[in-house]
């Protein structure tokens, strides 16, 4: 076998290098623990940025997944597939919207969206589309052109016309930029990439009352944040919000590829035969995935969240309070955490790796936590030890 550094070196010679990677080669990963090709192992706090929400090898999942396999892998969308149309139904119910287009991603996710919104506004005489400052939405054209982040969009213009981006959390800015001619608005309710920062009640309030107002659509991205990340089934159930589509991925997967766009009343029936399309969205292994993903929600693994998500506030408020001098605040619900700090996280996450803690720098000072949904108490508090010796070492 090859030793980790020979790996690593093959692996820096073959790869666009986009990703600042940990110094890890990673052999195999057993519910919420990694280990690599050395033998070392690793409480993951980061689950595949959010992906896989029942940690790895869950036995449902692994079943379900080695029966669909047995069945077929890809056939296309020119097939009904029962995976597939139980997965677009329950995820109907659940969610309470009309139409399901299923994805890849969550970039995808986001284009349909855009799309969507597109064919609306031709057709209702309003163009413009808006996002919001720190929002992530993806790294395909779409989405760069809502967002603001100069690191994601240097030298790549130009980007979609009539696309802006708004100040987040600021209600009064609002009527500026939300106008007669806005056909959609695209918001996160809590920013993921951007910090962890959660919307206000004031700017959510303002935002509902613009968008009664004044029939724009609403597009609220839940790919990092639904499935029971926050506690509860989507992040826009804590809100006054009434979105007219919703974008998923993530997590819905349970490791595999998998996003979808759900579309209520007000676009249900825009599109028509070949108007949009994915060759492979909607592969059947990884719909046998999101139904074992939506099935564990259901039967107890929500609850499991809000538990874990209390204990892990109490701890992290401990946490607060022992290094006042370096964290700054603590944001988040759920198992969607944010540690702000008074430095830049960037190397205390890589030291967390030495200590045997997966966890990722973002928005430059903020620690994420985005631990498997199936955590237990004692690997959250493993965790948090680990932190603990870090910081006790600044």
């Amino acid at each position: 076998m090859q030793s980790a550094a020979g790996w690593i070196e093959l692996g820096n010679h073959v790869f666009f290098p986009v990703y600042s990677r940990f110094p890890i080669v990673v052999d195999r990963a057993k519910g919420c623990m990694l280990y690599d090709v050395e033998g070392k192992s690793y409480l993951d706090f980061l689950s595949g940025i959010g992906v896989n929400a029942l940690g790895y090898g869950h036995p449902r999942l692994m079943e379900a997944l080695k029966e669909q396999i047995d069945r077929f892998l890809h056939l296309s969308n020119f097939f009904y597939q029962p995976p597939q149309i139980l997965l677009a139904q329950k995820l109907l119910q659940r969610i309470g919207m009309q139409k399901v287009f299923f994805t890849n991603s969550g970039s995808e996710a986001i284009e349909a969206a855009l799309k969507l919104a597109r064919r609306w506004g031709a057709q209702n005489g309003k163009g413009e589309i808006l996002g919001f400052i720190g929002g992530f939405h993806g790294r395909t054209y779409g989405p760069l052109s809502i967002m603001h982040q100069a690191r994601f969009r240097e030298q790549m213009g130009p980007f979609l016309p009539d696309t802006f981006v708004a100040p987040f959390n600021d209600p009064d800015t609002l009527p500026q930029f939300i106008t007669e001619q806005t056909a959609a608005v695209v918001l996160e309710i809590i920013q993921g990439a951007g910090g962890i920062i959660e919307a206000t009640s004031d700017f959510l309030q303002a935002l509902a009352d613009l968008h009664q107002d004044l029939g724009f659509l609403l597009i609220v991205d839940e790919i990092q944040t639904g499935f029971g990340r926050t506690g509860s089934w989507f992040a826009v159930d804590h809100t006054p919000l009434q979105p007219d589509m919703l974008t998923i991925g993530k997590a819905i997967g349970g490791g595999l590829p998998l996003g979808a766009l759900l579309g209520g009343s007000r676009v249900a029936d825009l599109w028509q035969l070949e108007h949009h399309g994915s060759t492979y969205g909607g592969n059947a292994l990884a719909c046998a995935a999101g139904l074992v993903v939506l099935e564990e929600l259901e039967n107890g693994l929500l609850e499991h969240v809000q538990q874990m998500a209390t204990i892990l506030e109490e701890h992290l408020q401990q946490l607060h309070q022992q290094f006042p001098h370096l964290i700054r605040e603590l944001r988040g619900r759920g198992l969607m955490r944010g540690i702000v700090l008074n430095q830049p996280a960037a190397p205390l996450a890589q030291a967390a790796v030495y200590e045997g803690l997966i966890i990722n720098a973002t928005a430059r000072i903020v620690l994420r936590l985005l631990p498997p949904l199936i955590i237990s108490e004692e690997e959250l508090i493993t965790g948090i030890r680990i932190l603990t010796r870090l910081f006790e070492r600044i």
